[in-house]
């Protein structure tokens, strides 16, 4: 072979293999989870108008529109989302957690981690991967009627408001959650 027909082998198979990479360049993944997040909120602000509320009083919102979780004795969730400064997409990031323990089943959901202070929000875009822990409030479930902002926001710097559950999980497990920047 050649010198010229050797770089342009080489060329030409860096170039294939640059494009089978789904590096998000020219892809439509950052619009796909935009969508999904829109829809995502009119639905939670359908079926729970109060959260209007909480998202009025924060600073900005980390939106999964769905996590999917599965386990049996080990387990582990994945889901992608935005983070909402402002009503804007500033970032991407994916949620993904593992978990042991006695556990059965499989399940998809969604949340909104709400942040009420500027420091809660610039601990978060700061951190290479951010571990949900114990300044994170839960306010509502599926089996949950009203959403009460005013002593929840008052005492904690995140809020989590999870909703839209389908499928079944059971058992008693250990968890973490890592929240992490992703270019879709």
């Amino acid at each position: 072979m050649s010198r010229l027909s050797r770089r342009l082998f080489v060329t030409g198979a860096l170039a294939t293999t640059t494009a089978a990479c789904g590096n998000g360049i020219g892809s439509n993944g950052s619009a796909k989870i935009d969508a999904r997040v829109d829809a995502m909120l009119n639905q939670m602000h359908n079926r729970y108008p109060a959260t209007l509320e909480l998202e009025n009083k924060a600073v900005g919102m980390l939106v999964m529109p769905l996590i999917t979780k599965a386990g049996f004795g080990l387990g582990g969730s994945y889901g992608r989302g935005a983070l909402r400064v402002n009503g804007v997409t500033v970032d991407y990031y994916s949620a993904a957690a593992a978990s042991f323990g006695l556990q059965i089943g499989a399940q998809q959901f969604s949340h909104v981690l709400y942040f009420m202070t500027d420091e809660a929000l610039a601990d978060f875009r700061r951190s290479s991967g951010w571990a949900a822990g114990a300044d994170l409030e839960y306010a509502l479930n599926d089996n949950g009627g009203n959403v009460s902002t005013e002593t929840t926001v008052a005492l904690a710097p995140v809020v989590a408001v999870i909703f839209g559950q389908a499928g079944l999980m059971v058992g008693a497990t250990l968890e973490g959650t890592k929240y992490t920047r992703i270019l879709p």
